[in-house]
């Protein structure tokens, strides 16, 4: 490990805090290739960094394209630095996959209007109209919900087959399962409630089967093996009788696995590791919109400013199920959903399907214009509209706290 003098240090700092003063250079590209740079928050030791670099890499690979990977960019003026020196590198198009690289990597924007600069998560394509800056993002609260629906097989097989004891049930009689979460953002707040109200849907239409609740905790970070595992271990303790996740490290899973408590993991299967306790993972394929992303750069079309997949367009997917762990007709099941939610005869976030309050709303007020209040209405025909486009955004928005799910804590 290298060690600096403190004149030294200051001077490296020095650089840094200049860097975002100075745009950056792209003229005399070497080659005709498309070259994409990727900015990760992590490696390849994060399940969600890890499902950006797999796909840019086959990506870049179907399209003939040439990739320049950074990882473990923070979410900091580092990653202003880091899309400055992609530019330097002769990147076309830069793509940051953490939503707190949103600032920095419109700076960058702003600054370069030759490089096209992508961005997943993010909510500041459509109301700060930077030509050369442009959002991203898919309907993954579908997967979620999916995947939720196979959690919802096991645990009717685990209650008529008699595995289900009084510690798996609530004060009301519901059985009891848990989710870990790593903030009390829109995204993780838009998933686990899409996650139990698949699993709920399931108990909800078999007969002589408990209700469903689950309690949230949250770790404060998207990756942190010790305390996802802690958590998933706090969520068991307490009786829950099922466990997923929206965190980034095998923590949850391995805690699952060693108390033998079935798992739904997120961006990945972790069978591998977890043959007895993993059922399915839910995730984004990012595949569809690099490509598209590459192609558009080749061709000289302009992105989209804010681009939303789907399961249509390939771009929300399961995993392959669990061996073990997965519930007999787990698969026929969630077919048959997945097709009800293509057709649009099912809707996630039908507000029929939830209460709040013991009340079904008929207006929920949403942030979609990513200032962080709550100002626009998005129920239409008795359905939240999630991540909806052309009329609001790709990042999620939903933020209600409905009733049947606790919070254990929270982390902004």
């Amino acid at each position: 490990m290298k060690k600096f003098t403190t004149l030294a240090l200051a001077a490296l700092m020095a650089v840094s805090a200049t860097a975002t003063l100075v745009a950056c250079n792209n003229e005399d590209k070497p080659d005709d290739a498309v070259r994409v740079g990727l900015i990760t928050l992590h490696d390849n030791n994060s399940t969600y960094d890890k499902n950006f670099i797999d796909a840019m890499e086959q990506a870049c690979k179907n399209k003939n394209a040439t990739l320049i990977l950074k990882t473990g960019i923070p979410e900091s003026s580092v990653c202003y630095d880091t899309a400055c020196d992609l530019v330097d590198q002769k990147c076309d198009v830069i793509f940051a996959d953490s939503f707190g690289h949103e600032p920095f990597m419109l700076d960058a924007a702003e600054k370069n209007p030759k490089v096209q600069f992508c961005h997943a998560t993010g909510t500041k394509a459509k109301v700060e109209n930077v030509a050369n800056y442009h959002n991203a993002f898919a309907s993954i609260y579908e997967g979620r919900y999916l995947a939720g629906v196979a959690a919802g097989m096991k645990l009717v097989e685990m209650y008529k087959g008699g595995k289900i004891t009084d510690k798996n049930l609530d004060e009301n009689g519901n059985i009891k399962i848990g989710y870990v979460g790593a903030y009390t953002y829109a995204e993780v707040i838009s998933g686990y409630t899409s996650f139990y109200l698949g699993a709920k849907s399931v108990l909800e239409e078999t007969e002589n089967v408990p209700g469903l609740s689950m309690e949230v905790t949250f770790t404060g970070s998207w990756f942190d093996e010790a305390k996802e595992k802690e958590s998933a271990q706090n969520l068991i303790s307490r009786g829950a009788a099922l466990i997923s996740q929206h965190a980034d490290s095998m923590g949850a899973p391995s805690a699952c696995e060693a108390a033998g408590v079935p798992n739904v993991s997120y961006n990945g299967s972790t069978e591998s590791a977890c043959p007895n306790t993993f059922i399915v993972s839910s995730r984004i394929n990012w595949v569809p919109y690099f490509e598209y992303m590459i192609d558009c750069v080749r061709d000289g079309k302009a992105i989209d400013t804010d681009w939303c997949g789907t399961i249509a367009t390939g771009s929300v997917v399961l995993t392959d199920f669990g061996k073990k762990a997965t519930a007999s007709g787990t698969e026929a099941k969630v077919n048959e959903v997945k097709q009800k939610l293509m057709n649009g005869t099912l809707s996630v976030f039908d507000t029929a399907k939830f209460t709040v309050g013991s009340k079904h709303l008929t207006e929920i007020p949403a942030d979609v214009d990513g200032d962080y209040k709550p100002e626009t209405n998005v129920v239409v025909n008795g359905v939240f509209q999630e991540s909806t486009l052309p009329a609001y955004r790709s990042a999620p928005y939903f933020e209600t706290r409905i009733d049947g799910i606790t919070l254990l804590n929270e982390a902004k």
